[in-house]
């Protein structure tokens, strides 16, 4: 896949991410209570079991700030020693840093307080959007970008998909089930991380376009 091509891909992303992000932020504005929410919720909470909720912490856990810093130091360390990468440690390390900065202005913002209706666990802070999803989104979706072109084998760029998929549910989901999140703030930090990450992409391979101009 060409630069350009992949510019024009970060491009369209971060609009529709920032298009939904933003329906999101309205709806919520104008409801602070939404029925989406509270169907949700009540769906997703109704399948509340002792080994359900062992699993959803064990999710929400691997999401928290902790467990990101762990594994961003271990996936630096990785890319630098197993795959060689010099510019995408840069890329990563804005990409990690930039999305919990992101969110606590944002949250800052709307300060919107956290559902009150069957808490698993106790938390502070505002709600909107899900720091726990935005990270989770911005972790995943930049390593699959940073291997995907490492992955050669269709069953190999399938399982990363995959795996990828399956975590970034998973934690947003474990937020909702504990009872410390809106479904709607899960969805807002979706959009809210693939925003983030695709305009960091494009000036990345901006960059990149520039250096290979300059080569020529």
């Amino acid at each position: 896949m060409n630069l350009k091509l992949q510019l024009t891909i970060a491009f369209i992303i971060s609009v529709f991410s920032l298009i939904g992000f933003s329906f999101m932020a309205f709806t919520i504005s104008a409801h602070e209570y939404l029925k989406f929410d509270r169907e949700v919720i009540s769906f997703v909470q109704g399948l509340e079991s002792p080994l359900l909720t062992t699993i959803m912490k064990f999710f929400t856990s691997i999401g928290s700030t902790a467990s990101l810093i762990i594994l961003s130091l271990f996936i630096l360390f990785f890319l630098y020693k197993v795959l060689k990468h010099r510019l995408e440690l840069v890329l990563f390390c804005v990409v990690m840093v930039g999305s919990p900065l992101l969110n606590l202005m944002v949250k800052l913002f709307f300060q919107r307080a956290r559902p009150d209706l069957h808490r698993l666990i106790d938390i502070g802070g505002y709600s909107f959007p899900s720091g726990h999803a935005m990270n989770a989104f911005s972790l995943y979706g930049i390593l699959t970008f940073l291997l995907w072109r490492h992955i050669t084998a269709r069953w190999g760029r399938i399982l990363l998909i995959l795996f990828s998929t399956m975590m970034i549910l998973s934690i947003g989901i474990s937020r909702i089930y504990l009872g410390v999140h809106y479904p709607s703030d899960i969805i807002a930090g979706y959009f809210a991380g693939g925003f983030w990450i695709a305009v960091s992409i494009w000036f990345f391979q901006k960059h990149q376009e520039r250096r290979k101009n300059k080569d020529i």
